[in-house]
C-alpha cells in the first residue's frame, strides 16, 4: 500500500513524464486510458485520481470509488480497448480525509494502442503517434530495451515442459479465482501476456524469450541461451569451495521452486506471529529475493546468477540493465521492471509481490529474522542483494544432517542419517503428537507422497511409531530421541 509519505511526495511535484493528476468524482476521466497507454509505452509512472492539475485534492466519491477501481482493472484487460491488454491494479487511498485512487503503471515491454491509437508521453503530457517514423521508433525503442521480447519464430508449444502451462494457469486461478485471464484460451493467454507477439517493425511473429524462459525444456533453453544458469551455494564450513550446491538450468518456474527448496534446506524458520497468524519469515524474505534474481535479470548478459549462503549473510547476484546506480532504499527509488512480462506472470501466480513491494517486505521482516537490518540492494550492471542472517543459525550443524527448522533444541543423535525435513518432523511430533502428514506436506509445499517416504524411513529406523489407526491414531516419538 502506498504510504502517506509517498503520497505527500507525489503531491509535492508537478505533473511530468511519470506523474499525472486527474479529477474523478463519480466517473473515470475520459482520457485516463490515453495516459495509461502513454505511460506503458514510455517510462511508466503514477496516476492519482481525485486531484486536479494544480494539485488540489478534491477526492473521489467514496460510494463510487470501489466500482471505479474494478472498472480500471476490467478495462485494462479489455483488448478491444487497450491492445495488447495489460492488467493493472487500482488502489484506494485515504489522505487528508479524502478518498483517492492510485494507479501505478509500469513501463511495458510492448507497444500498446488505446482505441487503435498509439500514445506516448512527454513532460507536457500525452500525445498520439501519427507518422510511420514515430511508430517505428516506438517499436525499435521497446525491442532494444527489453530482451524478453526477442522472438523465436521456430519455438513451439511442443518445446515446453509438459503440463507447465496448465500448472501455471492453475496457480493463477488458485491465487485469483476471478482473474480475467482464466477464461482465455491458451493462445489468447500467450498473446495477452506478451509471451507471443508480432513485431510490426519486422513482421516477425512467434513465442518470445519470456515464454522460452518460463516454460521451455532445459535443452531448448540451453540451445537458445547457452550461458543461462543459476548457481545456489552453501559456504559455511568449506568456504573455499562449498558445502552444498545446486546448478540450475531449468525454466524459471521450476528454478523458483528449486531455489526456495535450497533456502528451506539450509536456513531455519523462526517462530513468528503476525497478529493471530503464524507466518514464515524465511518465506516472506527469500521469496522476494529469489523472484528478483529470476524476473529482474538481463538474460542477454552471460554473467551467471548466484545465491550464496554464508555464515553471516545471503549474497545474490544477477546481471542487470540498470536505470540508476546505487543502493535501493524503500521510498528513495522508483521501481523499474527489467522483464515486465515475466514479472507479470510471477505476480499473478502469487510468487512475487507488485513491483517495489518486495524490497519493502525484506526490510520489514529482516530485523525479526536475523536481528539485523543491514540490507543492501545495489543496482549496477550486476545487481547485488546482501541479506544478513544470524551466524548462530549454523552452530553445531552437521552439514550432512541439516539444521533444525524450529526453536526446539535438536536432540537427534548425529549418527542417525536424517535430512532436514525429517528432523523438523520429529521435533514437531515431540511437541504435538496429533500432527498429520498433510500438515507437513503443506508446510514444506511438497507432495504427500514425499512426506510419506520420510515417515516410512523414520518408522523403519524406530524413531517414530503410529499408535492406533491411521485415521484416528497419533505418532509417538520413541526413546531414541530424548
Amino acid at each position: 500500500m502506498l504510504s502517506s509519505n509517498k503520497i505527500r511526495n507525489l503531491l509535492s511535484q508537478s505533473e511530468g513524464l511519470r506523474l499525472e493528476f486527474k479529477k474523478a468524482k463519480t466517473e473515470l476521466p475520459s482520457n485516463l486510458f490515453e495516459t495509461i497507454c502513454a505511460f506503458l509505452n514510455r517510462s511508466g509512472g503514477d496516476i492519482l485520481l481525485g486531484v486536479t492539475n494544480d494539485r488540489i485534492i478534491e477526492g473521489v466519491d467514496p460510494n463510487a470509488a470501489e466500482n471505479l477501481c474494478k472498472n480500471i482493472v476490467n478495462l485494462s484487460n479489455n483488448s478491444q480497448l487497450l491492445y495488447p491488454a495489460f492488467l493493472l491494479n487500482a488502489e484506494l487511498i485515504k489522505y487528508d480525509n479524502k478518498t483517492l485512487i492510485h494507479i501505478f503503471v509500469p513501463s511495458s515491454s510492448m507497444v500498446h494502442r488505446y482505441k487503435n491509437k498509439i500514445y506516448d508521453r512527454s513532460v507536457d503530457g500525452d500525445f498520439e503517434l501519427k507518422t510511420d517514423e514515430q511508430i517505428k521508433q516506438a517499436y525499435s525503442r521497446k525491442s532494444s530495451n527489453y530482451s524478453e521480447n526477442q522472438i523465436y519464430p521456430f519455438l513451439k508449444e511442443e518445446h515446453f515442459v509438459e503440463g507447465i502451462v496448465e500448472q501455471t494457469r492453475k496457480m493463477i486461478r488458485g491465487n485469483r479465482p476471478n482473474h480475467p485471464w482464466n477464461n482465455l484460451t491458451d493462445i489468447e493467454f500467450f498473446k495477452t501476456t506478451g509471451l507471443y507477439r508480432i513485431d510490426l517493425n519486422t513482421g516477425m511473429e512467434g513465442f518470445t524469450m519470456s515464454a522460452l524462459l518460463l516454460f521451455g525444456r532445459d535443452e531448448i533453453i540451453q540451445s537458445a541461451i547457452p550461458h543461462y544458469k543459476t548457481d545456489a551455494l552453501l559456504k559455511v564450513h568449506d568456504v573455499d569451495r562449498y558445502d552444498d550446491r545446486e546448478n540450475i538450468k531449468c525454466n524459471l518456474i521450476d528454478a523458483y521452486q528449486r531455489l526456495m527448496s535450497f533456502v528451506d534446506k539450509h536456513l531455519p524458520d523462526k517462530f513468528y506471529m503476525q497478529g493471530v497468524q503464524r507466518i514464515s519469515l524465511r518465506e516472506k524474505i527469500f521469496r522476494e529475493i529469489i523472484a528478483n534474481i529470476l524476473i529482474h535479470r538481463e538474460y542477454n548478459n552471460a554473467f551467471p546468477a548466484s545465491l550464496v549462503i554464508n555464515k553471516e549473510s545471503v549474497v545474490c547476484k544477477n546481471a542487470s540493465k540498470p536505470l540508476l546506480i546505487g543502493n535501493l532504499i524503500p521510498g528513495n527509488f522508483e521501481p523499474y521492471p527489467k522483464n515486465p512480462n515475466i514479472a507479470q506472470i510471477f505476480t499473478q501466480m502469487g510468487l512475487s509481490e507488485e513491483l517495489g513491494t518486495g524490497i519493502r517486505n525484506v526490510y520489514k521482516y529482516s530485523l525479526e529474522y536475523s536481528g539485523s537490518n543491514e540490507i543492501q540492494f545495489e543496482e549496477n550492471d550486476i545487481f547485488t542483494s546482501i541479506i544478513p542472517i544470524n551466524s548462530n543459525f549454523f552452530k553445531n550443524i552437521n552439514v550432512n544432517v541439516g539444521d533444525n527448522l524450529t526453536d526446539v533444541p535438536l536432540n537427534v543423535p548425529l549418527n542417525v542419517p536424517l535430512n532436514k525435513r525429517m528432523i523438523y518432523i520429529v521435533n514437531s511430533l515431540n511437541i504435538n503428537e496429533n500432527l498429520k502428514m498433510e500438515n507437513f506436506a503443506k508446510h514444506f509445499n511438497v507432495s504427500l507422497k514425499t512426506i510419506k517416504r520420510d515417515f516410512d524411513y523414520l518408522k523403519q529406523n524406530n524413531i517414530i511409531k503410529l499408535v492406533g489407526s491411521k485415521k484416528t491414531g497419533h505418532w509417538e516419538v520413541l526413546s531414541g530421541i530424548q
